[in-house]
């Protein structure tokens, strides 16, 4: 038997059902998308214009007081993480190594993934060193090549360490460390330190000196020694008188 052919929706209908029906949730969905859009455009502008102002602020200044003002004002911003990294230098160069290490420390604290972190720590060491207090220098020197071994910091903090190590009078560690810095670093632009550092602290083996053959020269053109001088000779012995002849 031939089927019944569907009967006809009347969709016109059916849409204005629909719309009468879930008008509210759209509209309320709608507008919160729009608002989200425009909040996500407003923060992004503002982003924007903070960082710009901020990268401002930290390339005029020169000064540990006007880095510490871009931190203050410019926080969680790259610029403020930069600023941390020269705050610390110029606390350095005024020879405030304890002060310095304490910004580092903060600055690591706030942005650890940060691509700096491996040479903060690097700055912390060498202010431990200039401090005197070598042993955790030379704990944080192996720390970082330790924790960044493919970092440019880590061939690095190991030649670090054979400076430490020579002065401690280590020299079969230190000529370890530069063995390895030649193996694992080979084209590291501290690579040729290392060979140096290695050949100055290679053991110096001293030996009697070998006596040079003298040069053998051919006896046709050797010159002919000069002849022994001779005794003058004797004077004439006087000859006596004539014996008289006998008769």
């Amino acid at each position: 038997m031939p089927t019944a052919p569907p009967s006809s929706r009347d969709v016109a209908l059916e849409t204005r059902f629909f719309w009468e029906r879930f008008k509210k949730p759209i509209i309320a969905g709608a507008i919160v998308v729009l608002l989200a859009v425009t909040a996500f455009s407003g923060y992004r502008f503002y982003s924007d214009r903070r960082a710009a102002a901020a990268s401002a602020a930290l390339a005029s200044a020169n000064t540990a007081q006007g880095y510490e003002q871009v931190i203050a004002r410019y926080a969680n911003t790259s610029a403020a993480a930069d600023a941390y990294i020269l705050l610390a230098e110029a606390q350095r160069r005024e020879k405030k190594f304890t002060e310095a290490n304490r910004t580092l420390e903060t600055f690591i604290a706030k942005y650890p993934k940060h691509e700096f972190v491996s040479t903060a720590k690097m700055a912390m060491a060498a202010n431990l060193d200039a401090l005197g207090k070598t042993d955790e220098a030379l704990a944080t020197y192996q720390q970082i090549a330790s924790v960044y071994p493919n970092s440019y910091s880590a061939p690095l903090a190991m030649l670090s360490q054979v400076y430490i190590l020579k002065a401690k009078n280590r020299n079969d560690d230190a000529r370890r460390i530069c063995e390895t810095i030649l193996t694992q670093y080979r084209t590291s632009f501290w690579a040729g330190e290392a060979m140096q550092q290695l050949r100055l602290l290679k053991p110096v083996t001293t030996s009697m000196p070998q006596p040079t053959a003298a040069p053998t020269i051919p006896p046709m053109l050797a010159i002919p020694p000069a002849p022994a001088p001779q005794a003058p000779p004797e004077p004439n012995q006087p000859q006596g008188a004539p014996s008289p002849k006998k008769p």
